[in-house]
């Protein structure tokens, strides 16, 4: 990848300690005399400027990668960050609440490796809904709208501080998307673009181009219109739950499945696993392949104005 300068490091690294001193947890921070404050900066402009020693990890997940490897990373060229939604809600007798964060963690890999200039930001793992309602499902774990858009707005805000050009939000459940869009226009509105831009990539949540795919592989699922309860008329489709079990099965318990002769989904046998398996490595490149399209294309357009 393309090696980019260091130039602009002593500034950010300058900025965060301006943050820290202004902003942060200690009195003693705050106290900082001008020449103690000038020498903390120094310090920091002289840790960004450390060899790392060390090979790095080949990971595109931020949690994995020590800072020096993400550091690295930004400056030979992976100046895209990934913000994924997922979920934990009640999901039917049968799979794991996580489903959606279990999803991303398979395609948003693919996705973040496909554009080779991309890491993914710890997954946000709870969605927008009502904490306060009467009657919560048990396992269903909500934010309320403007909880959930400050978290993503101070996780954009952290990317663009440490470098990152382009801030990219996708999610898995449908109640993510409007909070999601509102966030990447009220960002992009307030920055202008400098120094990031802001996307919201809605093409990652196409779902009914996920039906039509399996229906054109032979899959033969059986769902009411577009809806994703089913024939079942629970909240589990087959595309779902083959993703999830190229994660793990159990988190679709399959096995308990067999034993209850439970192991279909509105009409589909989930078996053989390698089978289903296949299918799900196939669903991963479709879905893969449509965001990176998508996240191009917006980076493009962007660049463009």
């Amino acid at each position: 990848m393309k090696n980019r300068p260091l130039l602009g490091l002593a500034a950010a690294a300058a900025a965060f300690c301006s943050l820290v001193v202004l902003e942060g947890t200690s009195f003693a921070q705050r106290q900082m005399t001008p020449e103690q404050r000038e020498a903390f900066i120094a310090r920091r402009a002289a840790e960004m400027k450390e060899p790392r020693p060390i090979e790095a990890l080949d990971s595109v997940w931020m949690e994995e990668l020590t800072w020096m490897e993400i550091r690295d990373a930004i400056q030979e060229g992976s100046t895209t960050a990934l913000i994924l939604t997922g979920g934990v809600e009640s999901n039917g007798p049968h799979l794991a609440t996580g489903k959606h964060n279990y999803a991303l963690r398979i395609v948003g890999e693919a996705i973040a490796r496909k554009l080779s200039n991309a890491l993914v930001a710890p997954i946000v793992t709870l969605e927008p809904g009502r904490p306060e309602g009467e009657f919560i499902q048990p396992g269903s774990v909500f934010l309320s709208r403007d909880t959930y858009k400050a978290v993503l707005r101070d996780m954009a805000l952290s990317l663009k501080s440490m470098g990152f050009e382009n801030v990219v939000m996708m999610g898995d459940s449908g109640g993510n998307q409007g909070p999601m869009k509102e966030v990447v226009e009220a960002m992009n509105t307030q920055f202008g673009g400098k120094p990031a831009r802001f996307h919201f990539i809605p093409e990652y949540y196409d779902y009914p181009a996920v039906r039509r795919f399996i229906k054109a592989n032979g899959v033969p699922e059986q769902m009411e219109a577009e809806a994703s309860s089913g024939s079942d008329g629970i909240h589990e489709e087959y595309s779902i739950d083959a993703i999830m079990m190229l994660h793990d099965p159990e988190t679709v318990r399959l096995e308990q499945r067999i034993k209850a002769n439970r192991a279909t989904i509105n009409g589909v046998s989930l078996l053989p696993l390698e089978k289903t398996l296949e299918m799900a490595r196939k669903l991963v490149e479709l879905r893969a392949e449509s965001t990176v399209k998508a996240v191009k294309k917006s980076i493009a357009s962007a660049s463009s104005n």
